[in-house]
């Protein structure tokens, strides 16, 4: 697919490395945390994806000759492209375990670097992240309202050019089952389907002439779409006539799909038409501008559907379309470091942290998660990061760290897990969580906080830098 390079990065990345290395600063060491503001999709939980493609693009991110004769062209400086030439990521990364719940505020992610290694890889983070983990999300809610329904991917020719092929890996770690990219299911070895377009019932004179065609050519994965001229009254009985036909021939039909009108409505009669006929076996599947209300609606309404394919809102993620995702410098040259800001939610938090998750002593999660400083070893109280009125007692609970490193002096720790792997620990962490978090509505927020010494740390660097 589309392949990185270092120049796949915003030119204020590669201007600000110039001055380092010009004002000989190359081995200054910066900590940056990837983390988000707010929830996307007004919900209660986002799932975290794409850690193991940026992993990929980091460990074997170079800038290539004509990287070089470009930045050339763009009058940066010979000695400083000598640099480029030879430059690769050596430092280290500590990361969430991808398909774990994340929440605002908390890091993520962490990278220790040299400065200009890790200002140099923050745009590809950022962009494929962002991306990866807004897409997982709204996968996510869609499955947890379609039950026992499959989900299918139809966003390709929808999405924002190869995002798409991206987006397929998250939605699968979302809770999708299938896809139509052809190429997305090679690659990532996930099942791959479809049925067929309303082009190929016109180009015949006799719909069930296509039908028939269809059916010969394609036993074994036979869905018909039954909604070109007239669902109830041609479609659904040509479909009925050619599934008899087939098995006759000890063959089966699979399905049908519905691609407009009402679907509640249209699916019970099809249900009731396929039913009367001894085709109880042959599903029905459904598309058109589908997303997690509307599947949410269809299911209130018991429409019969098996299987929801859903292109738009899953793959450019409507209606957010991004996630905030920011990088932000922590500490600098061993010195905890913080931005400022007249929002108090966007005053950074400074230092080198690991997060916890707190559970009570029968494992549950009481939703929340305490971020500390790494060297700290026990909590007595967690602090909001956005009201100093508000804090609470975490004495009576366990911790689990939620930090692990994942890339150590430039490589990969762990061999790639299974798309496959990382979509059932979503499920599993997913079923950790209290329903009250999963609402599409008032949603409940669940707890970020400051451990005491990091609470005190930044309230000293706030006071410090307010001065200066």
């Amino acid at each position: 697919m589309f392949h990185y390079t270092a120049s796949y990065t915003d030119l204020y990345q590669l201007s600000m490395a110039q001055v380092y290395f010009k004002t000989g600063r190359v081995h200054e060491r910066a900590v940056f945390d990837y983390f988000f503001r707010k929830q996307p999709f007004d919900g209660g939980y986002t799932v975290f994806c794409g850690l193991q493609t940026v992993l990929k693009v980091i460990e074997d991110l170079y800038f290539s000759d004509d990287d070089i004769r470009f930045l050339k062209t763009n009058g940066f400086d010979p000695d400083f492209l000598n640099y480029l030439k030879d430059f690769k990521f050596n430092g280290h990364i500590y990361s969430t375990r991808e398909g774990d719940l994340v929440f605002p505020t908390r890091p993520i992610l962490q990278v220790e670097a040299t400065l200009i290694e890790a200002q140099i890889i923050e745009t590809l983070l950022l962009n494929i992240l962002n991306y990866q983990t807004l897409i997982a999300t709204k996968a996510s809610r869609m499955k947890q309202v379609a039950g026992q329904a499959k989900l299918v991917d139809f966003g390709l020719r929808r999405a924002q050019s190869t995002a798409a092929y991206h987006g397929v890996r998250a939605a699968i770690i979302g809770g999708f089952d299938a896809t139509s990219n052809v190429k997305a299911a090679q690659d990532l070895n996930i099942a791959v389907s479809g049925t067929m377009a309303h082009s190929f019932v016109q180009s015949y004179d006799h719909e069930i002439d296509a039908f028939r065609d269809y059916a010969e050519h394609r036993p074994g994965d036979c869905v018909l779409l039954v909604d070109t001229y007239d669902t109830l009254n041609s479609g659904i009985p040509n479909a009925i006539q050619v599934a008899k036909e087939m098995q006759a021939k000890g063959q089966q039909l699979l399905g049908i799909r519905l691609d407009s009108g009402d679907l509640a409505y249209l699916s019970r009669k099809a249900r009731e038409m396929l039913d009367d006929a001894d085709l109880a076996s042959v599903k029905i599947a459904a598309s058109n501008q589908l997303d997690e209300k509307v599947i949410k609606s269809l299911k209130e309404q018991k429409a019969p559907i098996d299987f929801f394919g859903v292109g738009t809102s899953l793959m450019i993620g409507k209606p957010d379309a991004a996630l905030d995702g920011v990088y932000k410098l922590a500490q600098h040259n061993e010195q905890p470091s913080i931005k400022l800001s007249e929002s108090i939610e966007k005053v950074t938090i400074p230092g080198i942290k690991q997060v916890y998750r707190l559970s009570d002593h029968q494992g549950n999660w009481i939703g929340a998660d305490i971020i500390a400083l790494r060297s700290e070893r026990s909590f007595s109280t967690m602090h909001s990061p956005n009201d100093p009125l508000k804090s609470m007692n975490v004495k009576p609970f366990r911790t689990k760290a939620l930090l692990e490193t994942v890339m150590k002096d430039g490589k990969q720790v762990k061999a790639p897990t299974p798309v496959s792997e990382i979509a059932a620990y979503a499920r599993e962490q997913l079923n950790k969580l209290e329903p009250e978090y999963k609402r599409f509505d008032n949603s409940h927020i669940y707890k970020v906080g400051l451990s005491d010494e990091l609470y005190e740390l930044r309230h000293q660097l706030i006071t410090k830098n307010k001065s200066i």
